[in-house]
């Protein structure tokens, strides 16, 4: 059984999440700038924190952390502050941190608060085969950037009403122009369509070797997400996608993504013996 110092790293994680969260809120409700440097600051110190509780997890489970519902959903948070670490300075966007730090301290929070998805830790998941693990880490990190890209389609749904009612004053004078919105949403979701065919190109080397090992609503699951991200990605570029129905269907589909982590995760046979260990004395 992964060691309970696990969880107080991601605890602390969380926490600064949540910071992060209420300071963007205190000043949207101010209507002030929140400092973009104190917001990533504190996202740091919350990543930093979550990097470390997934490595212990990972020592103690044998292998990357993605054996349980829990565990997927701090991944997928995870890899979305990775990425506005990495890219959210250069979009230049105050708010773009705000919505990620609420994002991560949502996914956070609502996985340890579930004590029924961390019930059951597995291990050996992936059996030492490395190509099937970094399918899976790579599949999961694209939902992180899926994340970011439902975060940036909302703001473009708020930006778009404020405009509608006439609305630019307070704190929608803080929200970035729609074009820019608009741009930075196709990236992002282009981004993540190649992450995710990346992931199954990678899990197909594996599988045309080992059809047996191919677990099938797994498989079923996955590619249903991408098809309907690669869809909306084709049809943003025929430019027969835009405007509100554009950002409403990235934020509908990160939900639908997020729900498709159930049966990808029930689907999982632990190995015999040493597969799982009971996480409830947690």
């Amino acid at each position: 059984m992964p060691p309970l110092i696990d969880r107080t790293w991601l605890w602390l994680a969380a926490a600064c999440y949540l910071l992060g969260a209420g300071l963007g809120l205190v000043a949207l409700l101010r209507e002030r700038r929140h400092s973009r440097a104190a917001m990533y600051i504190i996202l740091a110190a919350g990543y930093t924190f979550q990097t470390f509780g997934l490595y212990l997890r990972g020592v103690a489970v044998h292998g990357c952390p993605l054996g349980n519902k829990f565990e997927l959903i701090q991944f997928t948070a995870w890899s979305a502050a990775t990425l506005y670490l990495v890219i959210g300075p250069a979009f230049r966007l105050s708010l773009l941190g705000f919505g990620t730090a609420l994002l991560t301290a949502v996914l956070s929070l609502g996985a340890l608060l579930v004590p029924s998805w961390d019930a059951v830790v597995r291990t050996h998941i992936f059996g030492g085969n490395t190509w099937i693990e970094f399918h899976a880490a790579l599949a999961l990190f694209s939902y992180g950037v899926f994340g970011l890209l439902a975060l940036v389609g909302c703001l473009y749904l708020v930006r778009d009403y404020g405009l509608r009612i006439k609305r630019i004053g307070g704190s929608f004078a803080f929200l970035p122009a729609i074009r820019d919105l608009d741009q930075i949403g196709l990236r992002l979701l282009g981004a993540g369509v190649i992450l995710l065919a990346l992931s199954l190109a990678v899990g197909s080397v594996w599988w045309l070797r080992e059809p047996a090992t191919v677990n099938l609503p797994k498989l079923l699951t996955t590619l249903a997400v991408f098809a309907a991200y690669a869809l909306a990605w084709i049809l943003r570029l025929r430019g027969q996608l835009s405007g509100r129905r554009w950002a409403q269907a990235c934020a509908l589909l990160f939900i639908a993504a997020l729900l498709s982590i159930a049966p990808v995760n029930s689907s999982r046979h632990a190995p015999p013996a040493t597969g799982m260990v009971k996480g409830t004395a947690r």
